[in-house]
């Protein structure tokens, strides 16, 4: 509905375009034992995304009975204070084979988290930007992580507070929170570093959100653990998704070719001729790369130069620039080198044509008689 309208709902919320959840789906690869929760759901769309990877990868996942009774009843958990999009989102989970999603109302930034608390294994989420509550209406034990009145930052202290030890998320979340220098913005990239095991940060191309919002946003990838692990960061720049960046964004490449997993790559990998893209395809669709550097993360990308698409910078060279997690603070130019020529030998060379300029001038004059 959002995105026949064109515009963002009145609360913040816009539609997260279906190749971009389906790269955070494919980067935190859910698993039949996960608990899976999106803590502002609005249709549901990354949990359909999360339980079409899952029929993807697990193909007997249906077959047993424990491993069902869990993927129809427990697995998946949405949130929304919008009535509206509750009923879409119930009825989005059930027509993609979801018997009995737990999709319900509630406001999830000033409801308390009894219950909740440490209960789901994954967090999926695109939380609605550019909002401010009062301290009066938001839950007193998200404000105990972060005093704020940012929704973006409150619901990232949500996020925290849902997940239990070991899990993990991928959220979006605006440039802001990235570089942001107020006391609590620092504040909570500090506790993602130090205290949790934050993996990546993908910069998103600006118009990814595009015609109903030209907001510049990643994805962050992080951990829960309440006891660090943060060795380094990986950071990517995702400078083209598939899609042209204006309001009409039109596929640049043919559907077999687009998304992070391109259906002819899934099939040439079945017939056992693995391929990629080519660099031209590759300078239109980014999301397979993203992918494919993930995996490789440990040992290849330490590796790469900080002028590359990706690299890794590790926890204290964050650390020293006062928890700034914004790529462009890392990464490094390339400078084009400029072979500059000795004063003396340039002086020797236009003496020289000056001197053949002369002679020809002489010449001229002689043939003119």
């Amino acid at each position: 509905m959002l995105a026949k309208i064109a515009t963002a709902g009145q609360n913040g919320q816009f539609r997260t375009p279906r190749h971009i959840i389906r790269l955070m789906v494919e980067l935190t690869a859910p698993t039949p034992a996960d608990v899976i929760c999106d803590p502002a759901c609005g249709t549901a769309g990354f949990l359909v995304a999360a339980g079409e990877y899952l029929r993807e990868r697990h193909p007997n996942l249906l077959h047993d009975a424990k491993q069902r009774e869990h993927f129809h009843h427990r697995m998946f958990h949405g949130f929304d204070f919008d009535n509206t999009m509750l009923r879409i989102g119930s009825m989005n989970m059930l027509l993609h084979g979801v018997e009995s999603p737990d999709i319900r109302y509630r406001d999830s930034l000033a409801q308390d988290h009894v219950g909740e608390e440490e209960k789901y294994t994954l967090v999926l989420a695109n939380p609605p930007f550019a909002g401010s509550l009062d301290y009066e209406n938001t839950a007193k034990d998200l404000l105990q992580i972060v005093k704020t009145k940012k929704t973006e930052l409150l619901f990232l202290a949500l996020f925290l507070r849902l997940l239990k030890p070991g899990g993990r998320a991928a959220v979006i979340v605006p440039d802001g929170v990235l570089f942001g220098s107020s006391k609590a913005h620092k504040e909570l990239r500090r506790i993602l570093v130090e205290d949790q095991k934050l993996d990546a940060v993908i910069k998103l191309p600006g118009g990814v959100f595009k015609p109903y919002a030209g907001v510049s946003t990643a994805i962050l990838v992080f951990t829960k653990t309440n006891s660090g692990g943060t060795d380094f960061v990986w950071f990517y720049e995702v400078e083209a998704d598939g899609w042209s960046l204006d309001d009409k964004r039109t596929p640049l490449l043919s559907e077999e070719k687009l998304g992070p997993v391109p259906s002819f790559l899934r099939h040439s990998r079945e017939s056992g001729n693995p391929r990629s893209l080519s660099d031209d395809e590759h300078a239109k669709n980014n999301l397979p790369d993203v992918l494919a550097r993930w995996v490789n993360r440990v040992e290849i990308e330490c590796e790469r130069p900080r002028t590359a698409q990706s690299f890794c910078v590790p926890k204290a060279d964050i650390a020293t620039q006062g928890y700034d997690l914004s790529l462009n603070r890392y990464k490094e130019v390339v400078h084009e080198v400029v072979e500059h020529r000795p004063p003396k030998e340039i002086l020797a060379e236009l003496a020289k044509l000056e001197e053949e300029i002369q002679q020809g001038m002489k010449e001229l004059e002689s043939m003119l008689g």
